[in-house]
């Protein structure tokens, strides 16, 4: 497998990953197909040394490991990203008719993408369908994914607004609604889009309890560049992190510790959900893992002291066009390797200690690896990292590639990138 190859398969299941929960819903594919066995939160376990686990968690987040070899030395080697991108939800009730001739979506905006981007381009709708069961409290869920070209949201013309190339602040509820299509004789202004996925998924519309749906772009993810040294494609942030380890985990041999792939949902929004970093999910896999082997709360403890956690996100590439937006000597760029995030507001998890320790792991691979620090003027974001390592007692480094055109609805990362970073994580989970 070359840089190209697993750039490609990266773009790949990025294309065919249009909500979370095809995200998950892929993840669990590859992991079936290499011989990992999925676990139920409401079932016993019995694991097993050297066996591979997964779990998921509201089918938007999902934990996988491989049980270490060394029971009475048992630690974690955790790499850890997240599954959601910034878009656009769907409201409930969401047709609106225009002048009795258009007919558009309403929408909200979930996380902060760069809501220009998404003008002007072919658009659908995927995410999941909740439909009636036999259990009250157990309705079934039905990924669903509008493959064509479904929606638009178009850009008012210069003519009309001459001042937009000095800069024009969107409003999210009047100017990023979507146009879906025109009134009609059968235009049914209640039912307009469950009609669409009830016919999508081949079942009655009485049967639709509810959804939550996303819109997505429609492009694929291709190579840019002179030497093709560039990928574009949505969502970079963060299943390009997300993908990488998982590919890892599954390409990787048994060790006497246990290796573990954590990809929690709503990191965009803050990640204080059920199924995101802030959640006792982490914490309580990591508790049944040790007990479920014969351990106890102390065995438990030593194996957190003994841990390391990788938060994977990724990082700012110097921007050619704006040199001035990054630090004055802490600037990483596209295809010299992974970044190491740094920031005295512990923003990220990252000290000399764990920054120490990725290095030599980077080193030991033959990668690069470069730091990323944000201007002092200027207020960064953040990762899962520290919301993990706030609820959980365990050493942590705060890594990713650099990137540009974060949160626009297509992203620009590095070939190079994509392999140095495969390989340092193969290194880690060595």
């Amino acid at each position: 497998m070359n840089k190209f190859e697993l750039t490609q398969e990266l773009m790949t299941f990025i294309d065919y990953s249009p909500s979370v929960f095809h995200v998950i819903e892929n993840f669990e594919d590859i992991l079936d197909k290499n011989d990992f066995q999925k676990l139920e939160k409401n079932n016993r376990w019995n694991l097993l040394p050297n066996k591979k686990y997964y779990i998921t968690n509201n089918d938007s987040s999902i934990l996988a490991f491989q049980v270490g070899s060394d029971l009475d030395n048992n630690f974690f080697r955790i790499i850890g990203s997240h599954s959601d991108s910034p878009t656009f939800r769907i409201k409930p009730n969401p047709t609106m008719d225009i002048k009795k001739h258009f007919i558009k979506l309403n929408t909200e905006v979930y996380g902060g993408p760069i809501l220009s981007t998404w003008f002007d381009r072919p658009l659908s709708i995927a995410g999941r369908v909740i439909i009636k069961g036999e259990d009250t409290f157990a309705p079934k869920s039905i990924n669903v994914n509008i493959d064509r070209n479904l929606l638009i949201i178009p850009n008012m013309a210069i003519h009309m607004n001459r001042e937009i190339n000095k800069g024009y602040e969107y409003n999210a509820q009047k100017d990023t609604l979507p146009l879906i299509g025109l009134i009609n004789e059968t235009f049914e202004k209640d039912n307009y889009l469950l009609n669409i996925i009830a016919n999508d998924l081949n079942i009655d519309i009485s049967d639709i309890l509810d959804f939550d749906l996303f819109l997505y772009d429609r492009a694929k993810g291709s190579f840019v560049g002179n030497d093709n040294e560039f990928y574009s494609v949505g969502k970079i942030d963060n299943l390009g992190m997300a993908f990488t380890s998982i590919k890892a985990l599954v390409n990787s041999k048994s060790t006497p510790y246990t290796k573990i792939v954590y990809i929690p949902d709503n990191e965009e929004i803050g990640s204080s959900t059920k199924q995101g970093a802030a959640s006792p999910f982490l914490r309580d896999i990591l508790e049944r893992i040790i007990y479920n082997l014969g351990g106890d709360f102390e065995d438990f403890s030593i194996a957190l002291a003994k841990s390391f956690m990788i938060s994977s996100d990724q990082a700012h590439s110097l921007h050619p066009n704006y040199i001035e937006a990054n630090d004055i000597t802490n600037f990483p760029v596209i295809n010299k390797g992974p970044a190491i995030k740094l920031a005295a507001s512990m923003s990220y998890t990252s000290d000399a200690v764990t920054s120490s320790i990725y290095k030599s792991i980077c080193e030991k691979a033959d990668v690069p690896c470069q730091y990323f620090v944000n201007r002092s003027d200027k207020r960064g974001g953040s990762t899962i990292g520290p919301i993990t390592t706030s609820n959980l007692d365990i050493k942590s480094v705060d890594i990713g590639n650099p990137i540009l055109s974060m949160h626009s609805v297509r992203e620009l990362g590095g070939v190079d990138d994509n392999m140095y970073l495969y390989k340092s994580f193969i290194e880690f989970f060595k």
